[in-house]
């Protein structure tokens, strides 16, 4: 089902991760950001679009993640970007002939058997810089930067952030393992998203709610990424007892980061 977060931009949220897939009206179609999870939920968003009447005109990825760059043929054949280093990370990981196996092993074990990776990790890479999504529609601003993983972006348009997966309700921070200085790269795109908050009314993240609160969420995520630093816990509901979602594996995620990031790494 989709939900209207502003006029002409909906949210189509997957029960499994609570994952936003975002639609986007524009003058001949819409363009869809990080379409997912399961078959069905992704026929469902699909009939959502027909049932407004619309095409999809164009797609983008934020990032280089199983659960960002899914794709079905209902969706139909149009153009799907990202920004360079996204597209670069997807070649070299399916480069590898056992890249679908490696990436399976990933996969939430209770929906391995549904997530469709046919058209899995087409996306095109944008001109290098490049700061909008070319299409027909309203200006949708790139926000680039490598704080959850290299070649992210979150895109500004009619005063939504959608943020990717950074700005969650529900899920802390997760800086890149892979990266030089991972919470150095994770302040740097906090910094770039608190640039543009006063152009944001409603922020969308990758996982959660949508929220009118995007000086708040970036502060939290501050707040747990200097905790990480500093070696003390960080007073975030997202990880305490009264937590309501991953109660099961949030906590160890939380530890993991503190082996991971913490001063003694």
């Amino acid at each position: 089902m989709l939900t209207t977060v502003a006029d002409g931009i909906w949210v189509h949220q997957s029960p499994v991760l609570q994952n936003n897939s975002v639609v986007i009206q524009g003058r001949d179609g819409v363009l869809v950001v990080d379409p997912g999870i399961t078959r069905d939920e992704m026929a469902c968003l699909a009939g959502d679009i027909r049932g407004l009447g619309q095409t999809v005109v164009a797609g983008f990825a934020t990032h280089p993640h199983w659960d960002h760059v899914l794709w079905i043929d209902e969706l139909g054949d149009a153009p799907r970007h990202g920004t360079v280093a996204c597209a670069e990370a997807l070649r070299e990981q399916m480069s590898d002939p056992d890249w679908r196996t490696k990436e399976a092993e990933d996969l939430p074990p209770e929906i391995a058997d549904d997530v469709p990776m046919d058209l899995y990790g087409l996306i095109t890479a944008l001109p290098s810089g490049a700061d909008r999504v070319p299409w027909d529609g309203p200006e949708v601003q790139i926000i680039e930067h490598s704080a959850h993983e290299r070649g992210h972006a979150s895109l500004l348009v009619d005063r939504v952030l959608v943020a990717g997966d950074m700005l969650s309700d529900i899920l802390m921070p997760f800086p890149s393992p892979a990266a030089a200085d991972p919470l150095g790269d994770y302040r740097a795109g906090l910094q770039m998203l608190e640039d543009v908050a006063d152009q944001v009314d409603r922020v969308v993240p990758g996982h959660g709610s949508v929220g009118s609160d995007v000086r708040a969420r970036i502060e939290l995520d501050r707040a747990y990424v200097d905790a990480l630093q500093g070696g003390t816990r960080p007073d975030d509901p997202r990880i305490g007892p009264d937590t309501t979602y991953g109660q099961d594996w949030v906590p160890g995620i939380y530890e993991w980061h503190r082996a991971q990031f913490g001063p003694a790494s």
